[in-house]
């Protein structure tokens, strides 16, 4: 199955050139054309994963990425300038699963977006429900099931609970998380997995399940047996 991969990004050089770099990669990938209407061409080509510019015309990146997250947990790699600097934070609070920033070298860019398919799709191994306090994570569909409800997930945040509740007990470190989830200590912001426990542990807490994930301070995070 040759993946899908939206280029949502304005400046049409940066554009063509990663949409020609995908085909290499095997990838079938689209340019969105109208900036105005860019959840349409989401709608209309169903990607498995999105590469979206923070500054684009008529809306930003960050409106995208909301009106994305209502209707898909897709992966989503945003693309930013330097001078974007903390707004990355705000864009994983948003449901982005990771960044870039330009310029970039197309190997670091193939690397993202090679190991965002792979945890994102290869979950046949994991195991389809762990429990803990009633509440269940169904992997498969990506969701922690509650009291009767479903709690929607990002793929990072499903891979840090499972992480968490295949190692239930022990502390798992910080470095032991990010290779689970990026699959590789090369190209990745500590920052990054702190922002996304953080948007973890505040939909817990929505939920009613305050204090599930713990912290040893300068070690890492576990769930209590």
């Amino acid at each position: 199955m040759a993946y899908r991969l939206l280029i949502v990004e304005d400046d049409p050089g940066i554009a063509e050139a990663v949409r020609a770099q995908a085909e290499l990669w095997e990838l079938e990938a689209r340019c969105a054309q109208d900036f105005r209407r860019v959840l349409d061409d989401f709608l209309a080509f169903q990607p498995h994963i999105v590469l979206l510019d923070v500054r684009l015309p008529f809306f930003d990146g960050y409106h995208w990425c909301r009106e994305i997250r209502k209707v898909s947990q897709v992966p989503i790699l945003f693309l930013s300038s330097a001078s974007d600097g903390m707004n990355m934070v705000m864009a994983m609070n948003l449901g982005a699963d990771d960044f870039l920033a330009k310029p970039f070298d197309q190997s670091v860019l193939t690397a993202k977006l090679q190991a965002m398919l792979r945890r994102s799709y290869d979950y046949a191994a994991a195991p389809p429900l762990l429990e803990h306090r009633g509440a269940a994570l169904d992997v498969g569909g990506q969701v922690l099931r509650y009291q009767g409800e479903g709690l929607p997930l990002t793929k990072n945040e499903c891979r840090i609970l499972l992480c968490l509740l295949e190692n239930k007990g022990k502390v798992v470190s910080r470095e032991k998380l990010m290779q689970r989830l990026w699959e590789t200590d090369a190209f990745v912001d500590e920052n990054t997995l702190t922002v996304n426990v953080g948007r973890l542990r505040r939909k817990l807490d929505a939920a009613g399940l305050e204090g599930f994930i713990m912290t040893k301070v300068g070690v890492g995070y576990g769930i209590e047996a």
